[in-house]
């Protein structure tokens, strides 16, 4: 094997790992905005863990932050809660370096 191939083999796994780091973060980070928006919906115990999947699942059924964002600003407007779209993408920002740090740190 030459260099080369093991500077190329390096980046592949370094790839791979980066993204495997942000798929969890992401999944993690959606989890803690469920649970972050099924408290201002009132929701605790099981109904609030069921929200934070749902919002999990949306990330994957429908694609991407805006379809979460998207999700949670509906299900807020339906029940009266007045919540902004840059205050639900701040939250998202700092969650998502959160979860981050709560996986490199092994939690």
């Amino acid at each position: 094997m030459t260099t080369f191939d093991k500077r190329e083999e390096g980046f592949e796994k370094q790839f791979a790992h980066d993204e495997e780091l942000k798929f969890k973060a992401t999944a993690r980070r959606n989890k803690m905005l469920g649970l972050w928006t099924a408290e201002r919906l009132g929701l605790s115990g099981a109904e609030a863990e069921n929200y934070a999947r749902a919002v999990v699942l949306a990330e994957f059924e429908q694609g991407g932050d805006s379809a979460v964002v998207a999700k949670i600003r509906k299900d807020l407007e339906a029940k009266g809660v007045i919540q902004s779209e840059h205050q639900i993408s701040r939250t998202m920002t700092e969650l998502m370096a959160k979860a981050v740090a709560d996986i490199k740190a092994g939690r």
